[in-house]
């Protein structure tokens, strides 16, 4: 059985051949069953879809790529040769240490990205939901989200913001250490926004309003994020209730004076203000961060902060690339004893057929008047005898054939301890050629 990752992302597709080829999350389960009936070489399947990737991990009897490829051409209705010019595949090792790459944000097109890990784990679980997941894929999911977690917490990967939004909100919380009960404003409804909106929920700022000159659009985000919609033309009044304004509006000239700003300062009787400005032109009038107890930061404040944390990222990824290796090398060697899983139970239940003959024909020579110390002594020997065949058998045949390698095998296998030189050729504890001897 091989493990096979087969996709495209965003290095090797444009975004338009990234959208056809992505599966909806709510059809994901039916095209899981649909691999498995319409692929017989592959065993199990789990599919990893977002906006900037979709790759298939497939525990597979043969090598199935190229079936892959005709499948998604004909099921996306793409050009085969499109999709083959644009996809990737990697197997077994290099297959593990690929996922565990993903997961831990390594191969993101925002390094160290968290969100990835997440969908990782989704997928891999929807897998098991729709029964197209079996050992191979276990494996590889508990590896691969095990390796993940050990790269972000062992390493600076994810702890530097890079994102202008995210950027935006890890200054709050180092002005506010309680951000959680601060209350803040943002101005626009835009995409930006909505980042930092989604970003101060997952710190757990509840205290939301949402500003613009449209209020039908604030009032759609606000929708989304659970909180309060406002017309810009009424920002002056209430902004003095405001621990933050954060904006992002898209106007050619600035929405927030310093005179609104000042008036805002005196009736919250000098306590602080953070407000950043993310827009270009600016929203909030330069001379504002003059004011005293008002933090203000531009765009170009973040800017060089995502700058010098995207270089503490790649420093970090230095690190986590030698995790991810060993993670990888781990998913080898467990699945190399999983795979000897079968060949043990093999061997412990032939040794347990052995015991239990033995023992019965013990009890029946017991229950016909035998000796009870010769019948306990007899089936000790012939217990041993058994047991002990097939590997006097192999030590026979490996010494006439000069394995020495299959020799110090079993030696170290056994702990046996060799005398330097013995006169007599039978295996210590056998009594003569008698291996098959039975009562």
């Amino acid at each position: 059985m091989s493990i096979l990752a087969y996709g495209l992302n965003y290095r090797t597709a444009p975004l338009d051949l990234r959208e056809r080829v992505a599966f909806p999350e709510e059809s994901l389960g039916t095209v899981l069953r649909d691999i498995r009936q319409d692929l017989p070489a592959i065993n199990e399947v789990a599919i990893v879809s977002t906006c900037n990737r979709t790759e298939l991990y497939c525990a597979a009897n043969s090598d199935c790529a190229e079936e892959i490829g005709d499948w998604l051409s004909q099921s996306r209705d793409i050009a085969l040769q499109e999709l083959q010019g644009a996809s990737y595949q990697y197997w077994d090792h290099d297959a593990a240490r690929h996922s565990i790459r993903v997961a831990a944000g390594l191969d993101s097109q925002m390094l160290g990205e968290p969100q990835i890990m997440g969908q990782v784990k989704t997928a891999f679980a929807l897998a098991q939901q729709h029964g197209t997941c079996g050992p191979e894929l276990n494996l590889l999911s508990r590896l691969t989200l095990q390796t993940a977690k050990q790269v972000r917490s062992q390493t600076d990967i994810g702890r530097n913001p890079i994102s202008v939004a995210y950027a935006a909100v890890s200054l709050a919380a180092q002005l506010f250490t309680d951000l959680p009960s601060k209350r803040a404003l943002l101005l626009g409804a835009g995409e930006t926004v909505g980042l930092v909106g989604e970003h101060l929920r997952s710190k757990g700022v509840t205290d939301l309003t949402i500003a613009n000159r449209t209020l039908a659009n604030a009032q759609t985000l606000a929708a989304k994020l659970g909180a309060s919609a406002l017309q810009l033309s009424d920002v002056a009044k209430t902004l003095a209730q405001f621990d933050m304004v954060i904006a992002s509006t898209g106007s050619t000239l600035p929405v927030l004076g310093k005179g609104t700003v000042e008036q805002a300062i005196r009736e919250r009787k000098r306590r602080p203000m953070f407000m950043v400005d993310i827009a270009v032109p600016r929203d909030i009038e330069p001379g504002v961060g003059e004011l005293p107890d008002v933090y203000l930061y531009t765009i170009d404040d973040l800017t060089q902060l995502v700058e010098v944390n995207k270089a503490r990222r790649l420093q970090a990824a230095t690190g986590a690339e030698d995790l991810v290796e060993q993670g990888a090398q781990q998913y080898q060697r467990e699945r190399r004893v999983q795979r000897g899983q079968g060949l043990l139970q093999a061997f412990r239940a032939q040794a347990e057929q052995l015991r239990d003959l033995e023992i019965s024909r013990a009890i029946k020579a017991l229950e016909n008047g035998a000796n009870p110390n010769e019948a306990i002594q007899k089936l000790g020997n012939a217990l041993t005898n058994k047991l002990i065949h097939p590997t006097t058998a192999a030590i026979r045949g490996a010494a006439a054939e000069d394995r020495l390698d299959q020799l110090d095998f079993i030696q170290h296998t056994y702990d046996l301890q060799v005398p330097a030189a013995a006169d007599d050729q039978s295996a210590p504890g056998e009594p003569g050629n008698n291996d098959d001897e039975e009562s």
